[in-house]
């Protein structure tokens, strides 16, 4: 075992013959339950964020029996990662895997709410035997795999150490006196994703006392079908999985799909939708949907919720005075700010659709004359150069002018008082210094330019082929004057290091009137739950996991924020104009409807925190305990 030698703590919670839970109370079952991820103190994608907000629920119900695992990353581990030395028989069964195995494993805490327990793993260590490793899994899986890639090389390297972790953690817990017979032999371990869920059909090869589960939050080859063919979910059982797996040249990850499905003693999605997908491409029905949730608390503000939108909307406005006022002014006061972010996948995630309802949205609000401007921000990670010089002058110099009006003001404020105590009249002309006029002139001289505004707020690596830019183009959304609606191309991130921002996404979020995610597909999607959580309103559609799981347990979602967008069966024209239709709907919200409507989606948010939606996660490790009782006694 790997931890540093200077350590004092010591983590035997867990390793005793039964476990205190945070609520302090004591409680028998299986002697470890594990989760295994990629994401493990390794922030990657979505499901980090799964695993890290559902933390503090697991330990609440398991206490230090409930473990975290993942590969080891140093640079990333450092930041989250708390060596810690494990004791009992989970201590001896590590020491027997770094001296039998060759294997270090950092154990230690995740330095999040509810502090889990973690167990980091070097599997690169067994990169020496992976062509052994790969020709079992050929003779006794029937998984075939490249000789030349380096995530599935990865994969399966961190697939064969987590069998010889459970394989150790297993044997031991089985020594332990009074703890050899039903659930509280068990090991419970638990599976996401087929990056880290290949042990699966290798610990049931062994048929070792291990209850296993498996969560796919979205099947590869769905993913690639749904980016490339349209009315994916209308055809979806007719597919010939196989051959569309060969096609897309994905035959290796959807194999190991189908592996850790079957293999599982309890298989589960994030949503109702993924379980279709999952029945038809990987020939298992899910037994449970456990959707996921967040910790509200963490973003949910509570009285400050409307306070902060009203700051941060200031930030917004911000950068809008420096990226638009250069070429033309519009009323800040009657401006609307509406987002789209995620992966860049823009007809998944509905870029397309946005853009298209945004071009209509445009002549309706010209038609309108409601004297409302709509900045439209899509936000997403794209292969740049740099950020548009032109777009970086701006900002500097309106810098330069925000320091000038300080300094005037301070000036004006020092001579005005002394004139209003000695009984002078109120003039301000002749209190502002000439060299600040001047350099006010200058400023604002600087500030113009005789050009419309940029969509795009960086030089792309290949403008002439990028999909978003090439629609934005193509509709003539040039943010001409005359336009009531702006678009704001985003290929970055929104961080506080960024030059043109200087906040956080969240905060970039709280400051926004509408978050706008039409998905065409989306197992779950976290982006509209976050702004649900930030109390903003939000767009989603029924092609979404949250979607549909709005849908169906949330009624009346229209009336407090939620908009459902109907996608299915249905064509992408009809989806744009009914998307435009209640874009200019928000448009007609006044000030006050729109701080109700922020008000009912803030009281809702707390529908979907882990505090309630884990019940779902309880109900599928129950499941597995029972299954993998019965087939060992």
């Amino acid at each position: 075992m790997t931890t540093d030698p200077m350590t004092q703590q010591v983590d035997g919670g867990g390793d005793e013959e039964s476990s205190e839970t945070s609520t302090g109370t004591r409680s028998t079952g299986p002697g470890l339950v594990l989760e295994f991820a990629w994401e493990v103190c390794n922030q990657v994608g979505g499901i980090y964020q799964v695993i890290r907000s559902k933390a503090p629920e697991m330990v609440e119900r398991w206490g230090d029996r409930y473990v975290a695992v993942g590969p080891y990353e140093a640079s990333r581990a450092d930041l989250e990662f708390e060596p810690t030395r494990a004791a009992g028989w989970v201590g001896r069964a590590l020491t027997l895997l770094k001296d039998q195995h060759g294997l270090n494993v950092h154990h230690g805490r995740w330095l999040i709410p509810g502090r889990p327990r973690v167990m980091l793993i070097e599997h690169a260590a067994l990169r020496d035997k992976l062509g052994d490793i790969k020709y079992r899994l050929w003779q006794d899986h029937g998984i075939e795999s490249p000789g030349n890639d380096g995530l599935i090389d990865g994969v399966i390297t961190f697939a064969e150490a987590s069998r010889r972790l459970v394989e150790v953690l297993s044997r031991e817990r089985s020594m332990v006196p009074g703890r050899n017979k039903g659930a509280a032999r068990l090991i419970v371990a638990h599976f996401h994703e087929w990056m880290g869920g290949l042990a699966i059909p290798m610990i049931r090869h062994e048929k070792l006392a291990v209850a296993t589960l498996f969560t796919t939050h979205a099947t590869l080859l769905g993913r690639y079908m749904a980016s490339n063919e349209d009315g994916f979910y209308d055809w979806l059982p007719w597919v010939d999985q196989a051959s569309s797996a060969s096609q897309y040249n994905v035959r290796t990850q959807h194999a190991i799909e189908r592996a850790c499905a079957h293999g599982s003693h309890v298989f589960t999605t994030v949503s109702s939708i993924t379980a279709e997908e999952c029945t038809h491409l990987l020939g298992r029905p899910v037994d449970v949907v456990t959707p996921n949730g967040l910790n509200v608390a963490h973003y949910n503000k509570v009285h400050n919720q409307q306070r902060f939108h009203g700051e941060f909307k200031q930030a917004i406005h911000r950068f809008t005075s420096g990226y638009f006022f250069p070429s033309y002014s519009f009323d800040l006061e009657n401006t609307l700010y509406f987002f789209t972010s995620g992966r860049y996948e823009p007809r998944n995630k509905g870029f397309d659709l946005c853009l298209e309802a945004m071009a209509r949205l445009n002549a309706e609000l010209k038609a309108a004359k409601l004297n409302k401007t709509v900045v439209f921000f899509i936000v997403s990670r794209r292969a740049t150069k740099s950020i548009n010089p032109l777009a970086m002058e701006k900002r500097g110099v309106l810098n330069e002018l925000e320091e000038v009006c300080e300094q005037i003001t301070t000036g004006v404020m020092e001579h005005l008082f002394w004139r209003a105590a000695s009984g002078g009249k109120l003039k301000l002309d002749d209190l502002v210094d000439e060299y600040w006029m001047l350099r006010y002139r200058r400023a604002q001289q600087a500030l113009k330019q005789h050009c419309l505004p940029m969509v795009v707020t960086h030089i792309l690596e290949d403008d002439q082929n990028d999909p978003v830019l090439n629609q934005i183009r193509q509709l003539g959304l040039y943010n001409t004057k005359d336009d009531p609606v702006k678009i704001v191309y985003h290929p970055d991130f929104i961080t506080p290091t960024n030059r043109l921002w200087g906040i956080e996404y969240d905060q970039f979020v709280r400051g926004c009137h509408l978050g706008v995610f039409p998905s065409a597909y989306e197992p779950w999607g976290y982006t509209p739950l976050e702004c649900v959580a930030m109390g903003i309103p939000a767009v989603t559609s029924d092609l979404a996991g949250f979607g549909r799981y709005v849908q169906e347990q949330h009624p009346d979602h229209d009336q407090w924020g939620l908009t459902v967008l109907p996608r299915r069966r249905r064509s992408y024209w009809d989806a744009a104009a009914d998307l435009c239709s209640r874009l200019l709907a928000f448009c007609k919200l006044d000030r006050r409807q729109r701080i109700a409507l922020r008000n009912e989606v803030d009281k809702r948010s707390w529908e979907f925190d882990w505090s309630r939606l884990a019940a779902a996660y309880h109900r599928a490790h129950d499941l597995a305990i029972e299954r993998a009782v019965k087939e060992i006694e």
